[in-house]
């Protein structure tokens, strides 16, 4: 049945169903867009730009700095803690030039996260914001970290932004760090200056040598380094230009807010922007109306993001008095995209918003639907990408299921990940012959379009029932007051589980507890209605959008156990 391929048959004329993927590693596309595109502006950020032919002598002058003074050689790891600024983009590939190994690595990540992923990495050196050097400072005696690179963001601003910001920083957070250029610590304005230093070129293994350590958000337990090699993200970019076969290199603009140092951003926007030289407009966090502002003025034609970003547009209350008509192209990944919120954005945009998905381990993008000349089914992640092999297993007898039925899905394809940093347990359980367990519950069609309708540690078990949180969610969110929604099972003494929705109101909702009830019982079977609600505030999300379903869950077991403890 999967030998079959059915969604080949939807493939429109220009996507192949196979690719053919180049053997040098990821920064020989910037090499590449400099020498094509020398004079083309790479970057956008907040009113200064950068050429390519600026963004590559950086990288270059940055890669020699760290094999230089910095002692970095082959294979080690180098950790970048930065919001999408051009610093970022210069670091990451700075790092591969010098042929180290990028440890992406979240701004927001407390002292007691932040030294875990520098322990187990075992980075040597970190570029972060000056902002963020007290913290860095704390955890680097219990690291392997050696050095810290620390830049601002007004160290690319205009000229006067870049005056006035250290003045807005310091009303925002309440401090001022001032770091000099000395000892363990490096001022990056510095490391990418011209130096008479030469960058040794090491030969690479592109299928073997790994190019990242991206961190899973441990949405599920602690994070874990996937490693990913050069010809994994050469061949997911590859597959994503394929899939954007309307996109003209050098001619595109990309709107830059899905962060970085999430794995949808840094391959979707960061190395699609450098491999097409398209120019990247970058937002170093997500603002509504900065964002709209943006769109009206810089004009992006793709806008990759995430539903969290496109509900908070939809929802801002100036929305029509922007134009958002340049955008020709979205899609949404690390979460399921709401059909009301799909809908809507192709309304006020003009543009195609299509849902996709993919993991970390993935590189990461499996799947999407079409974003032209065929029509995408509602509801579905789309078909896999060329060179993709997927398949939807039995939980029980791990054999694949007939068409329909819902399974584990497992994929196999060159963006698939080398396996988990030290993790070789892990590893081999999360890769099955080559094959990535998703952990993902699926199904696939007659066409060959695939549903992703929960993981397999969401599922709810109440009453000996299955239940699949998303499928409450499509419902809840289809109310007007919604903003947004998460579902949950939470222990209950009688039936195991029973089910908890989690809802944010829309500004100015009066609906009630007893009112949602109502509007649940007449889409959903009896067993698979909420028997509680709770409004919130808001929920807790992971830094690219993604709602942490099992936070909510783990508060929930501990209001249990606190009431326990209270009546024994």
């Amino acid at each position: 049945m999967y030998d079959a391929k059915p969604w080949l048959e939807l493939y429109p004329n220009e996507i192949p169903a196979t690719l053919v993927y180049s053997s040098e590693p990821v920064q020989t596309y910037l090499v590449d867009s400099a020498k094509k595109f020398p004079n083309k502006i790479a970057i956008h950020f907040l009113g200064k730009e950068i050429t390519y032919k600026k963004l590559y002598e950086e990288a270059f002058n940055f890669a020699c700095y760290l094999q230089g003074t910095l002692g970095i050689e082959k294979d080690d790891r180098v950790a970048i803690m930065l919001p999408n600024t051009p610093q970022a983009v210069i670091s990451y590939f700075g790092i591969l030039m010098a042929g180290g190994i990028v440890v992406q690595t979240n701004p927001l990540y407390t002292e007691r996260e932040l030294e875990y992923q520098m322990k187990d990495s075992g980075a040597k050196a970190i570029i972060t914001l000056d902002i963020l050097y007290p913290r860095v400072s704390k955890v680097m005696p219990q690291t392997n970290l050696q050095h810290v690179i620390v830049t601002a963001i007004k160290d690319y601003l205009p000229f006067p932004k870049n005056l006035v910001y250290p003045f807005m920083q310091k009303k925002q957070y309440g401090i001022v760090v001032k770091v000099k250029h000395e000892g363990s610590s490096h001022l990056f304005s510095e490391t990418i200056k011209k130096s008479l230093q030469k960058l040794i070129t090491y030969n690479f293994d592109s299928k073997e040598d790994i190019a990242l350590l991206q961190y899973t958000g441990g949405t599920t337990g602690s994070p874990k380094g996937v490693m990913l090699t050069h010809t994994n993200l050469i061949s997911n970019t590859t597959m994503c230009e394929k899939w954007l076969y309307k996109c003209k290199p050098g001619k595109e603009s990309i709107l830059g807010i899905v962060p970085f140092f999430h794995v949808y951003g840094m391959t979707v926007c960061m190395i699609l922007s450098i491999k097409m030289a398209c120019k990247m407009i970058l937002l170093p966090k997500f603002d509504a109306l900065t964002t709209l502002k943006t769109i009206q003025k810089q004009r992006p034609t793709l806008f990759p993001g995430a539903p969290t970003i496109y509900i908070g547009i939809l929802n801002h209350p100036d929305l029509k008095k922007y134009d958002l008509s340049s955008i020709e192209a979205c899609i949404s990944g690390s979460a399921p995209l709401p059909l009301e919120v799909q809908e809507d954005f192709e309304e006020v945009t003009g543009g195609k918003l299509v849902e996709g998905y993919g993991l970390s381990e993935a590189s990461p993008v499996t799947h999407s639907n079409f974003l032209w000349d065929v029509e995408r089914v509602k509801g579905s992640i789309g078909v896999p990408y060329p060179d993709t092999e997927v398949k939807v297993v039995s939980m029980e007898t791990g054999e694949p299921v007939p068409v329909k039925e819902i399974g584990e899905i497992l994929i196999k394809g060159p963006q698939i990940m080398k396996g988990y940093w030290n993790r070789p347990e892990d590893t081999k359980e999360a890769l099955d012959d080559g094959w990535l367990c998703t952990g993902d519950l699926g199904y696939m069609d007659e066409q060959g379009y695939f549903y992703v309708v929960d993981r397999k540690k969401d599922m709810i078990i109440a009453g000996g029932y299955n239940i699949y949180p998303r499928e409450i969610e499509e419902v809840l969110y289809e109310h007007p007051d919604v903003l947004e929604a998460v579902a949950a099972g939470i222990p209950d003494p009688y039936r195991g589980e029973t089910v908890k929705a989690y809802m944010v109101l829309k500004k100015g909702s009066t609906v009630t507890i007893e009112e949602m009830n109502q509007f649940a019982r007449k889409y959903l079977a009896a067993y698979k209605v909420p028997r509680i609600y709770e409004f919130k505030e808001e929920l807790p999300k992971t830094a690219v959008g993604k709602i942490l379903r099992r936070k909510l869950v783990e508060e929930e077991k501990r209001k249990i156990e606190e009431e326990s403890k209270k009546h024994a």
